[in-house]
């Protein structure tokens, strides 16, 4: 066979699979008999492999793996996979029914729609030009693992969506699941060989997608629910539209999704599925509901961590009963003591459960607790369970005792005043609080030292070659090259030996320094002050500039910046007034770290005033900015920027390819449209 005939034949058998599939996934209609198709898919795979340079990039071949990844590339979402607020009361609904219309300034009933949410695995697909081209794990809501060749085994996410008016590049979020029957099927056939069972269809499809050979992927048999889509000036009005254009464009939407047009009618919903939820082929934990009108959702805007306009609805937690064995005590890096149940193990919600959180000595004392105690145990939408009451009174029990001293170093515990938790005061040498800091300040969001790990951490700890993270950048290869020593394994479940073999050496020192080149943001974030977050962090060095300033601030200079309360402020004094951490900054400072905004950036902050009071929503394509440069500009002379369009807005900046409906808004509410030189004439 000729290229020329081989390239024809490739493509009539790629565009009948991808029709077959559309059929049998999409509009469940089998045309063919699996037999049939699978000798399609055989000969195509064959000729592939004949003529490589053919193979088309959304080929159906790929449905099948074969690539072997030894790593996942972490990528940046393009839209930011924020969370959800959960409720799991009605009177809250309709709070958020009452504050949806309030931020409004609107009476009437608002439309909402209504989505089951599935209890599976958040995906992010890129499609261009219709071929799908990256796919994304939400990671941590900024940045996920690429797992582009595991999604591309899922036979219900299309490898081309099919459509007229689709627009060149698009996102879809999703749900990957793996149901409850094929979850079955995967257990029985690892019976019979022997293995040991998954203990939950969730995290065995989490894990499933991070498997390294994604021919593995392909056989566990995964499935999607789509039920989000994202891109820049897409056509749509609302959430259901846009729902309805997955649809029309091949992908699998599940059929449970409901327009409500009063909060009435979005609980009835509720109730049905509550009913009905065992019919489902996978599992749910509650509903969501979303204002379904676009330009509402861009009024009400966003929070720092979930939409306004959008809210989970969790229906209430399965519970079982089992028996308190034992309680013991974790200690974090802050000091803080947290009281762990050890269970009978009882199965919940699909899962084991051998431990449950108690939180502090009030919970315990509240509740009643003690050792041999038959207890209540919920889920109620924590990752750990919790102890939720006592089903039966152990016979002669021995009164409960909270411990007084760190199970760890031995030191006398504390609780302040107003507060609920115990602390060990024993910063300094208090093994878990030591090692604790320590991964904070490595930490992705942090100093980002991906080559440094929990383990690793003990290991420098044990050996003597750290005492804290300033230590780090002390440590030079022929020092750590071949260490050994010992760490206790969970998988094992006992003490196992480990050594810094050359690479993983080489590695550790490189991602040290490497870490010297992050903003001062981030090492302010990284010294692991209590209360200082990493939103915190930033408005403290935007504000002050350099660490110096930071340390001479007073109580009343900290609350008089943005966000900054009491409790933050009354934390920061502390910390800077200890003399241990004066000695571990005066450390760090010999390093080299950065302890104040770069010169570039603290340009852009002192740029000047003529926004100061002015605020401005950004939209479309510019000539001279990007618009983060453009929203960067805005806020370095004294604007602000805001994602929503309303009658306090003073200017929308309108480049090319703006949506239609924000400039229709902004019109109709008499705001100023700008255009990219009219704003800079605003500079002068």
């Amino acid at each position: 066979m000729s290229p020329q005939e081989a390239q024809g034949k490739i493509t009539e058998l790629s565009e009948k699979l991808h029709y077959y599939n559309h059929k049998y996934y999409q509009e469940h209609i089998s045309e063919i008999s699996d037999f049939e198709f699978d000798k399609m898919l055989q000969e195509l795979i064959e000729l592939e492999n004949q003529f490589p340079e053919l193979k088309l990039p959304n080929s159906p071949s790929q449905r099948v793996g074969g690539t072997i990844s030894k790593e996942f590339p972490t990528v940046k979402h393009r839209y930011p996979m924020l969370s959800l607020a959960n409720t799991y009361s009605e009177e809250d609904l309709q709070d958020f029914d009452l504050r949806i219309k309030k931020l409004l300034g609107d009476d009437k009933d608002v439309e909402y729609l209504c989505e089951l949410k599935f209890d599976g695995v958040s995906i992010s697909l890129t499609y261009e030009n219709g071929i799908l081209t990256q796919a994304l794990t939400r990671g941590d809501g900024v940045q996920g693992d690429e797992i582009t060749a595991n999604a591309k085994t899922i036979l219900s996410l299309p490898l081309q969506a099919k459509g007229e008016d689709l627009p060149p590049l698009f996102e879809i979020r999703g749900e990957v699941f793996l149901s409850h029957e094929n979850f079955g099927k995967l257990n029985q056939s690892r019976e019979a060989e022997g293995l040991e069972l998954y203990a939950n269809p969730r995290n065995t499809a989490s894990g499933s997608l991070k498997l390294q050979d994604s021919s593995e992927v392909a056989r566990r048999k995964l499935d999607a629910y789509l039920y989000f889509l994202l891109g820049e000036n897409l056509p749509f009005k609302s959430h259901e539209a846009s729902v309805q254009a997955l649809e029309s464009w091949g992908f699998q939407v599940s059929q449970t999704y409901r327009k409500c047009v009063n909060l009435q009618e979005v609980l009835d919903y509720i109730a049905y599925w509550e009913k009905e939820k065992a019919n489902l082929p996978l599992d749910i934990d509650g509903i969501v509901l979303k204002v379904n009108d676009f330009d509402l959702q861009e009024q009400l805007g966003f929070t720092s961590k979930s939409p306004r306009w959008a809210i989970a609805y969790k229906y209430p937690a399965e519970a079982a009963q089992t028996i308190l064995e034992e309680v013991n005590y974790q200690v974090g890096r802050t000091g803080a003591i947290t009281p762990v149940a050890y269970l009978k193990p009882v199965l919940l919600a699909g899962t084991t459960v051998k431990r449950a959180s108690l939180h502090n000595a009030d919970e315990i004392e509240r509740i009643g607790l003690n050792i041999g105690d038959t207890v209540f145990v919920e889920k109620g939408g924590e990752i750990i369970p919790k102890i939720t009451g006592i089903a039966k009174k152990v016979v002669n029990p021995k009164p409960f005792q909270y411990i007084t001293h760190c199970p760890e170093c031995q030191t006398e515990l504390i609780r302040k005043e107003g507060e609920a938790q115990h602390f060990c005061p024993n910063v300094e040498s208090c093994p878990p609080q030591v090692r604790g800091r320590i991964e904070h300040f490595v930490s992705r969001k942090a100093m980002d030292i991906d080559s440094i790990g929990s383990e690793t951490i003990e290991g420098l700890l044990q050996t003597g070659k750290i005492q804290d993270f300033a230590d780090l950048y002390a440590l030079e290869f022929d020092a750590i090259h071949n260490l050994e020593f010992e760490t206790f394994s969970e998988k094992k479940g006992e003490i196992v030996k480990r050594s810094l073999r050359e690479k993983s050496a080489r590695n550790l020192i490189e991602g040290v320094q490497k870490s010297k080149e992050q903003p001062f943001e981030r090492v302010l974030f990284a010294l692991g002050i209590r209360f200082v977050g990493a939103t915190v962090a930033q408005k403290l060095a935007k504000h002050f500039k350099t660490l110096a300033a930071l340390r001479q601030a007073t109580l009343e200079e900290l609350v008089a910046v943005e966000d900054i309360g009491e409790r933050i402020a009354e934390s920061v004094v502390a910390y800077f007034s200890e003399a241990k951490n004066q000695t571990l900054i005066q450390k760090l400072e010999q390093t080299g770290l950065n302890f104040e905004v770069s010169e570039e950036d603290n340009q852009l902050q002192v740029e000047g005033e003529a926004l100061v009071g002015k605020t401005f929503v950004v939209s479309g394509v510019f000539e001279n900015f990007s618009r983060d440069e453009l929203k960067a500009k805005i806020e370095a002379n004294g604007g602000k920027v805001v994602s929503s369009i309303s009658k306090k807005l003073d200017y929308l900046i309108a480049g090319d390819k703006m949506g239609p409906s924000k400039k229709e808004k902004a019109e109709s509410l008499s705001v100023q449209i700008i255009s990219e030189e009219e704003f800079l004439g605003l500079l002068s």
